[in-house]
């Protein structure tokens, strides 16, 4: 059937190659009129290119003429001359989507054209690259091209200093790797002012081997980590202090809003505490969140209702279903406050600062496109998470390769030594071999059986990017023989020696199968290029990972009946058919996997595109203080609107919000409890407003304009990045236990985005009140420095990161410790009595 309607409406690749011929067809028409040009004239149409830009002209106009003159720049600084392949991969690029060319068919010349074609508009254009040495290599010998024409080429690689990246990405093209571009984007959204970003807005990417990077890494999330910057000294001490508070008379607690603050009272005997002339100065800022939440973790929380200890460390307990919720966290340094509460060891964690899957980072380039040798197979999955289709492209010349039937061996030994014995014969008729293994250990498994046999040898990992391509290289010579795992030496060609194509080209041996069909089809596609002899064999034995997950009881069977022993192998193509069925079945379950993440990682996407915005638009902004009385008005609506709930007036908790005011926005008195009787709850607001203007017109009065509005950029920089780092966690901990939901048939998913929304929700309040707290209160220093939130970040890629436990840090003797002081380690004994003896 499929075959019919193939017949009839042809196939879709087909349809999109005559299309894409018919544009070769014109670049073809036009290569004698170019050729006659001189080399200034040719270089001159970069800048003529760049007018008609500018003046409205399309890039798909200037299409034909620009590849025309890459293709001549190529033959007179390179010596090359793009195939019509070529031509044909880098139109399909342009277009956005992925071009499938076969190894050695030169992705990396075909590439040039569309990147200049982008390069054009000004906005840059990144080819990413799977790692440095291929990166500086590319950059190295195709920028010579781009330079010739007028470009500028810009390399980003790991170790370089902001200006040297910043310049890397202010060039028409830049070339790096995809982890370095991803951590660029996450650490220039954590910058403290707008000139250290170093990207420009993502706008055109060509990713080359798509498919490692795309799919292969795509569920392996970007991570900054860092140690959040919460003194287990300073929660010891803020629970010390808290200990020697009297409810009512040093602080006040709202059961309702479970809100607990420190009176005057209380406030004068915390600068005593802490040998401090103002709680509030903006030095304190760290100290206040520190006290808070010991008063926190002292009043509204209580042991065996809402946590309890287990083998000495604070559990949640979920205040729905009552059941133990390990491994969750309190965020925002609660828990630590409940730990040092209990008398705990302090377990101050490495932090999530930031984190994004490839899967979103590469969505939010304007234009995305790439190139491999292998994706049609994963096309549903290009298709439906990025938009980009899998164009395959005929190869130069035809392919010669021989590529026989899979080799099924009893037993893992008897495949061993098959194999070797395979190698051996082919080395000593001068036949370069490469083993292609799935995992580490068997490529030190066929080691050691070569070393036994006699066969010299070298194997890869891929430790050293260096010498990974040097050795791949080299494994087209004569004799050589080169054990690596199936996706060693991605990028660089083997070309054949003197003498191989008369010993048969280059032997490729699988010792497995892979769980993906592309993967076999990328070991398979070293031998063969352009044209060249070559083979490929697969050896399998029936307790290989795959064959274990389908009928190899039945083949092992049927082998012992039919007497067979472990030199003995069932060559079939009914087996090699059985075998792709299940590498089907498997890439489908891991697509799915994919796209749950996806799913999942989409929540915070959209969470993390509001904070981003909102914290450019700080880095940006002349002035806050419209942002900040936006976020003030939030938090004055929702505090009137907690306490004035009840639909009888009398129950209004008129004192507790004057209470929350004087703690919060304003001075003792500038609003008493007879100034809000008698008012509706609105005009409660508008009053509370016009008195909060007016003090910050005070404030305004005893500054600067410029320190001013430096005051206001710290305090909302430092609050939303704090916010947002707890946020990651709590997210992070909410997705590790959210499948447990399935159990009381509730969507996952569903239930993810619903309490990440609402998480996100009072995350959002909790920045307006800690901004209008801060800004209402804090004393104003004149040397005012925006301050990071966590210190020693890093990179991470990988899942999830170590978490190690600080360990406590010795009490060091300070003059302003009094003896009679509670000790700050958090004893509860007199500091005479612990570490002042």
């Amino acid at each position: 059937m499929l075959g019919t309607l193939k017949k009839i409406f042809g196939d879709g690749n087909t349809r999109q190659l005559k299309q894409l011929e018919k544009i070769a067809d014109d670049i073809d028409a036009m290569e004698s009129q170019i050729e006659k040009m001189s080399d200034d004239e040719l270089k001159n149409k970069t800048e003529e290119f760049k007018e008609r830009y500018q003046n409205g002209e399309d890039l798909d106009d200037m299409l034909v003429e620009a590849f025309a003159v890459v293709r001549e720049a190529s033959k007179r600084v390179l010596e090359m001359r793009p195939f019509r392949v070529q031509l044909l991969g880098a139109i399909a690029l342009h277009e956005g989507n992925i071009a499938e060319m076969k190894t050695g068919e030169g992705k990396t010349l075909a590439s040039t054209m569309p990147a200049y074609l982008n390069a054009i508009t000004g906005k840059g254009v990144h080819i990413i690259t799977v790692n440095d040495y291929l990166a500086s290599r590319d950059a190295t010998e195709m920028g010579e091209l781009f330079q010739f024409l007028g470009l500028t080429v810009g390399l980003n690689s790991n170790g370089m200093s902001k200006d040297e990246k910043r310049e890397a990405y202010l060039a028409d093209i830049t070339y790096g790797t995809n982890n370095e571009f991803g951590f660029d984007y996450l650490r220039d959204n954590m910058v403290l002012y707008k000139e250290q970003m170093v990207q420009r807005p993502l706008h055109f990417a060509i990713i080359d081997e798509v498919d490692s990077i795309l799919i292969d890494e795509a569920r392996t999330p970007l991570i900054i980590s860092g140690s959040a910057s919460k003194s287990a000294d300073l929660y010891q001490g803020a629970n010390s202090f808290v200990r020697l508070l009297a409810n009512e008379e040093d602080y006040t607690y709202d059961e309702k809003t479970k809100n607990v603050q420190l009176t005057e009272e209380g406030i004068n005997k915390a600068e005593r505490f802490f040998k401090i002339e103002n709680l509030f100065d903006l030095s304190n800022v760290s100290l206040i969140h520190h006290i808070n939440q010991a008063l926190k973790a002292h009043t509204s929380m209580q042991k065996d209702t809402d946590y309890v200890v287990e083998e000495g460390e604070v559990v949640i307990v979920d205040q729905f279903t009552g059941r133990l919720m390990k491994g969750r966290r309190y965020s925002d340094g609660l828990h630590q406050a409940i730990e040092a509460k209990e008398g705990l060891e302090i377990q101050n964690e490495s932090q999530t600062l930031a984190s994004i899957t490839f899967q979103n980072l590469f969505r939010m380039y304007e234009k995305l496109s790439g190139m491999t040798g292998t994706a049609k197979t994963e096309e549903e999955e290009f298709l439906n998470i990025y938009n980009m289709r899998v164009i395959v492209i005929p190869t130069n010349r035809d392919i010669v390769r021989d590529d026989k039937a899979d080799l099924v061996y009893k037993t893992m030994d008897g495949k061993f030594k098959a194999v070797v014995e395979d190698i051996k014969e082919r080395h000593e008729n001068g036949q370069p071999v490469l083993v292609g293994t799935v995992a580490v250990e068997t490529s030190e498994i066929i080691s050691r059986y070569l070393t036994k046999a006699g066969v010299p040898h070298n194997v890869l990992n891929a430790k050293n990017h260096f010498r990974e391509a040097e050795i791949i290289e080299n494994a087209g010579q004569k004799g050589a023989v080169t054990i690596a795992t199936n996706m060693a030496g991605r990028g660089t060609d083997i070309k054949l020696g003197e003498g191989v194509r008369e010993a048969g080209g280059l032997a490729v041996i699988g010792t497995e199968r892979h769980e993906s069909r592309r993967i076999d089809n990328q070991l398979r596609g070293r031998a063969g290029r352009q044209g060249d002899p070559g083979m490929s064999q697969f050896y399998l034995a029936t307790d290989d990972e795959l064959m274990r997950r389908f009928a190899s009881d039945n083949i092992r069977s049927m082998m012992d009946r039919l007497g067979m022993d472990d030199s003995q192998p069932i060559e079939s193509k009914m087996i090699s058919r059985a075998v792709e069925s299940a590498q089907k079945r498997v890439e489908g379950n891991n697509f799915d996997a994919r796209k749950t993440i996806l799913s999942y990682d989409d929540v915070l996407r959209q969470q993390r595109e509001v904070i981003y915005k909102q914290r450019y638009d700080v880095l940006t902004s002349e002035n806050l203080r419209e942002i900040i009385e936006q976020m003030i008005e939030r938090t004055v609506s929702k505090t009137v609107g907690a306490h004035t709930s009840d639909e009888e007036e009398e129950n209004w908790e008129l004192e507790s919000l004057i209470e929350y005011l004087r703690a919060n926005l304003l001075h003792e008195g500038d609003i008493t409890v007879d100034d809000l009787k008698g008012k509706d709850p609105q005009e409660m607001e508008e009053l509370i407003l016009e008195k909060v203007k007016q003090r910050y017109d005070e404030k305004e009065e005893e500054l600067t304009p410029e320190q001013m509005r430096e005051f206001e950029k710290v305090i909302l920089l430092r609050t939303v990045d704090q916010k947002w780092m707890d946020h990651i966690d709590q997210m992070d901990q909410l997705r590790q236990g959210i499948h447990l939901r399935a159990y009381g048939q509730n969507d996952p998913l569903r239930e993810y985005n619903f309490e990440g929304f609402r998480m996100f929700e009072q995350m959002v309040a909790n920045i307006d009140e800690e901004v209008s707290r801060y800004v209402m209160k804090a004393q104003i220093r004149n040397n005012l420095q925006r301050q990071e939130v966590a210190q020693g970040a890093q990179a991470v890629s990988g899942g999830s990161e170590n978490k190690e436990k600080k360990k406590r840090t010795p009490i060091v003797k300070k003059d302003e410790v009094r003896r009679n002081d509670p000790c700050p380690c958090g004893s509860g004994k007199k500091y005479k009595n612990c570490h002042g003896k």
